[in-house]
């Protein structure tokens, strides 16, 4: 049974979405003499997982904002991950010390 709903959803909801078969990708198809854009997926490389059909524009728009999201989102968590040597640490802080603002070398 499906929940009824009146107006738009308060979130967007992500679409499986998949690369288009046709282009590969790409978004242009070669042709004789020069590359056309790709019919199937109406230039964007992407089409539904589901059907295989072009998304409307207002709709991949928001589907690949989302995807670039979690993608950055992704990112974020990758580079939390990775330690940071001692090294490192001392070598991006600033090295100006005191009211002269002399210099630490380290030596």
């Amino acid at each position: 049974m499906m929940k009824k709903q009146h107006g738009p959803a308060f979130k967007a909801q992500q679409i499986t979405v998949a690369q288009c078969t046709t282009c590969k990708g790409r978004t242009v198809v070669r042709g004789v003499f020069h590359e056309l854009p790709c019919p199937q997926c109406n230039a964007s490389g992407w089409v539904s997982a589901e059907t295989g059909d072009a998304l409307p524009l207002d709709v991949l728009v928001t589907q690949l904002g989302l995807m670039l999201h979690r993608a950055n989102t992704m990112l974020g968590f990758m580079g939390e991950m990775v330690p940071t040597s001692a090294e490192s640490r001392q070598y991006n802080q600033n090295n100006r010390r005191g009211p002269g603002a002399t210099n630490f070398t380290g030596d």
